[in-house]
């Protein structure tokens, strides 16, 4: 612990150390997109907070947006505020769950505006928007409507775009402002096609993707991804993820169905006029027999002309992918120190704690790539496994590759030695045990690893700083008749699903102790110093803790590290900010070093990435964070969102 951390709670009680001045001197920075910039960065030029004067951060404003669904009433709809707002031209924009796009005042929190696209809910369990993007139209007068706009998914599949200064739709783009994202997917049941992304821009194209429900059927809609034009909502190309020569789209739809999708946020890099496509599974996801080659571009990331939609190279981080791990995060852009000098490249986490690093002109990895043999044994007859898989060599796994019972922990002796029996009667062969009849380990677990909070890229520090999740899940295939037997009226809300048009349903969950805690050894979450120069793990630290989330006897047993969703920023100042466990705090931490400098208190967990910006010259610097809890987490879940800024 640090002196000056130690020091602030007697501050505190004596109001000896007033609140520092504020340097009015650096930069003004806004952050216009959901990762900061096109490239995903998620790091600000700022330095007003810095490691000497966080721990004087205060609450300078909190909004509550209302939108709120936690199952109270009878429903099994549940909501997750997981929102990075974006800060252009003065204004603070976010989308909540129910996919309402909000502007506030930043300095305030005053609502500017709202606009409610009335969601069709239909068939859905989980109300989820990440983000928002704008684009200006540089050619339209100064005054002119939807100059600037706010372009939003939604979760029933529309493309929306917004005029920026009132919230009213755009009358010129799709229809009355929206295009139907369903046109040429065929058949779409309720609920198992929408987006929970920001879309991302790159000169006036709009280009986005879709999420598709997992596990429910081999033909899912397709996973289509298409670019659009800004003014007019026109489609200008789609791309069909599927490999040349695979059979053409069934009757009444424009494009294959049970495709891989790409759901979470791309990356693009105009000057090279690619657009960086991170992808999921081929439908459905712990079954492939049928897929016969089609998943070439699954778990991938993909590069795509920007022009034309053409792919220009790929690189597969799984091969037929069987355990749900497809690519969740958004690629991050930046410069390698290359032996000849500068190289621009690409920064991939996945779920399996893997980090590749890219030349993003070509696909190539910056360290050596190994294709080394995994296990083959338990697989059900009808699949086919890969052989190998990719491993990078450098920088180095950054989540455990082994789990054995004597690795069982949980709170209480009964509790570990259930745990150790439970993980003793999984089958598990190590990372990749393919799945089978019989009742496997999965670690890491589905939820990675890392997840779609992504990275953040500090460019001076040359260090990649990432947040893990170390928590197991037990897979089972179910055989056809098994489960109609046993789920005549289909499957259950949770545990059990169908995987229609295969031989088997499948069975997860996660791998708990009676306690209720997870059987892994903890930490199970971390914040990760990569050195991106270097390939190699600079620090790492415990992220988050149990205290608060246990009764009071048990603290002295809490661990430190907890199961967390979100992701960090970083600062030109040398601080990462993080909130993304379910204690409840926002954290900041030196980018050097990972140690942590201060922690502020949140209504609900912060399950997000924040933000900053700084509005002007003479201005303070906020830190904003949607709070909004998530409905796994044993906390409830709200509606806040929660600026920090230093004392006037």
């Amino acid at each position: 612990m640090s002196v000056l951390r130690a020091l602030v709670p007697l501050c505190a009680l004596a109001l000896a150390c007033g609140a520092p001045e504020i340097d009015l001197s650096g930069p003004v920075a806004e952050w216009p997109a959901y990762g900061a910039d096109s490239g995903g960065t998620r790091h600000s030029p700022l330095t007003q907070i810095d490691p000497s004067n966080v721990s004087h951060l205060e609450v300078a404003w909190t909004y509550r947006s209302g939108d709120v669904e936690d199952g109270s009433n009878g429903s099994l709809l549940r909501s997750s505020f997981q929102n990075t707002p974006i800060l252009v031209d003065g204004t603070l924009y976010l989308c909540t769950p129910f996919n309402r796009v909000i502007a506030l005042d930043p300095e305030t929190g005053a609502e500017r505006w709202s606009f409610d696209p009335k969601v069709d809910r239909e068939g859905m369990y989980l109300l989820n928007c990440r983000g928002v993007s704008t684009w200006l139209d540089e050619t339209a007068p100064p005054d002119a409507e939807c100059r600037r706009r706010i372009l939003t998914g939604t979760l029933d599949a529309r493309l929306i775009a917004l005029d920026a200064k009132t919230g009213r739709p755009c009358s010129g783009f799709g229809d009355g402002g929206a295009v139907d994202l369903r046109g040429g997917i065929g058949d779409v049941r309720p609920g198992e096609y929408g987006v929970t992304s920001a879309p991302t821009l790159i000169g006036d194209r709009i280009v986005t993707g879709a999420m598709v429900l997992d596990n429910r059927r081999v033909d899912m809609p397709g996973g289509v991804v298409r670019a659009f034009d800004a003014r007019t909502g026109a489609e200008v190309w789609a791309w069909d993820p599927v490999p040349p020569g695979t059979p053409g789209p069934e009757a009444g739809a424009r494009f294959r169905r049970g495709t891989t999708n790409a759901w979470t946020t791309f990356a693009a890099d105009p000057e090279l006029g690619l657009v960086f496509v991170p992808t999921g599974n081929t439908s459905a996801d712990y079954f492939g027999g049928h897929r016969q080659g089609s998943d070439t571009y699954s778990s991938s990331v993909v590069a795509l002309d920007a022009d034309t939609g053409e792919v220009a190279w790929h690189f597969q981080t799984v091969h037929h992918d069987l355990w749900d791990y497809d690519v969740p995060a958004q690629p991050s852009l930046f410069s390698f120190r290359g032996p000849d000098g500068p190289i621009p490249a690409l920064a991939q986490v996945t779920k399996l704690g893997h980090v590749f690093l890219l030349d993003r002109r070509n696909g190539e990895p910056l360290f050596s790539v190994e294709e080394r043999p995994v296990p083959q044994d338990g697989a059900v007859p009808e699949e086919t496994l890969s052989p190998t898989q990719p491993f990078p060599t450098r920088p180095p796994s950054l989540h455990p590759t082994t789990l054995t019972p004597d690795d069982a922990w949980a709170p209480t002796p009964w509790g570990r030695e259930a745990c150790r029996e439970l993980i003793a009667s999984h089958r598990y062969e190590g990372i990749f045990t393919p799945p089978g009849t019989e009742a496997m380990v999965q670690y890491p677990g589905a939820g990675g690893g890392m997840n779609w909070g992504s990275a953040s890229i500090d460019p001076e520090r040359h260090l990649l700083v990432v947040n893990t999740m170390r928590t197991a899940n037990r897979i089972r295939l179910v055989p056809r008749a098994e489960f109609d037997a046993r789920f005549p009226e289909g499957a259950p809300h949770y545990g059990f699903e169908p995987q229609e048009g295969t031989p088997y349903a499948v069975e997860r969950g996660p791998f708990l102790s009676p306690d209720g805690v997870p059987c892994t050894p903890p930490p199970w979450g971390t914040l990760v110093g990569v050195d991106v120069a270097r390939g190699e793990v600079r620090w790492e630290v415990p992220l988050g803790n149990a205290r608060g989330l246990v009764p009071a006897p048990l603290w002295w047993f809490a661990p430190e590290g907890m199961p967390n969703f979100g992701g960090p920023i970083t600062t030109a100042s040398g601080l990462t900010f993080i909130a993304a466990t379910p204690d409840a705090y926002l954290r900041a931490f030196d980018t050097e070093t990972g140690e942590e400098l201060w922690r502020g208190d949140l209504p609900f967990g912060g399950h997000a990435t924040p933000m900053t910006y700084r509005l002007d010259p003479e201005g303070r610097q906020y830190v904003v964070i949607a709070a909004g809890g998530h409905w796994i987490f044993p906390r409830p879940v709200g509606d806040a969102v929660v600026a920090f800024a230093l004392p006037r």
